[in-house]
């Protein structure tokens, strides 16, 4: 048993190719992809809730996760504290997630271009003009929508309180 779950879940982590192939049969039976990203370094209640509610905007959920290289990038040289396979395995064991790309580019936009998701998500922190990808996925009759977050997490805030306590 132990092993179907382990293929189960690195089987939700896949490639472009795959992912499109795997879109194309989802949108031929009625189903609605929603997309989202980001880099749930670690993974807490604000990320369950945020994904929960992204999920239930459609019927098939993706997440573009930032690779190592792309957080270094734009989070610093101390991030992440979790490598992108074990963030991807974190995420694929979240029943309502039905698949996991990783991304290297500082946004998702061309993926998002590739996918031609229903329905793109991020965070309430964000405009629809600041997401990358809106504007394509509106041009192409989707959806855009921002999602309340909820306040007082962030894997930022939960890095910096233990960093605090392992100085003091």
């Amino acid at each position: 048993m132990r092993h179907d779950l382990e293929k189960t879940l690195l089987g939700k982590i896949t490639t472009l190719p795959q992912l499109i192939v795997s879109i194309a049969a989802w949108k031929s039976e009625g189903k609605k992809v929603v997309f989202t990203n980001g880099v749930f370094d670690l993974l807490h209640l604000g990320h369950i809730t945020y994904l929960s509610k992204a999920a239930e905007l459609g019927d098939k959920l993706i997440i573009g996760l930032n690779a190592d290289a792309s957080v270094k990038r734009l989070k610093g040289e101390t991030r992440p504290v979790n490598d992108q396979n074990n963030r991807a395995a974190l995420l694929a064991a979240l029943f309502f997630v039905d698949a996991i790309i990783l991304f290297e580019e500082d946004t998702p936009r061309e993926l998002i271009t590739q996918l031609m998701p229903d329905v793109l998500v991020k965070g309430a922190d964000y405009t629809v003009e600041n997401i990358a990808g809106a504007k394509e996925v509106l041009a192409n009759g989707g959806e855009v929508k921002t999602i309340t977050l909820v306040d007082g997490y962030s894997s930022t805030s939960i890095i910096n309180k233990i960093r605090a306590q392992t100085v003091s």
